[in-house]
């Protein structure tokens, strides 16, 4: 028997947001388009220079943001999971 994979609420939100590297010295705008208590959808304009691993934050502070992993790539999207 396959155990069936359970998932968190989404909620649509449609937010601006950054993606936020080095420390937060540099940002990239994007929108993030659903979130859950596990992860989000994002729409970004090159889903090629996203990194592997960046904050998302829904303001430049980069402190403010969350620690995320892409877990998949799509034209114009990225699935990310939130980590510790």
């Amino acid at each position: 028997m396959i155990a069936a994979r359970k998932r968190g609420a989404r909620k649509s939100v449609r937010q601006s947001a950054w993606i936020t590297l080095d420390g937060g010295f540099a940002a990239r705008p994007c929108v993030v388009l659903d979130l859950s208590a596990a992860g989000a959808k994002i729409k970004v304009d090159d889903v090629a220079a996203a990194p592997g691993v960046f904050r998302l934050a829904f303001s430049r502070d980069a402190r403010e943001g969350r620690p995320c992993k892409v877990v998949w790539r799509r034209e114009g999207t990225l699935g990310v999971r939130f980590i510790r």
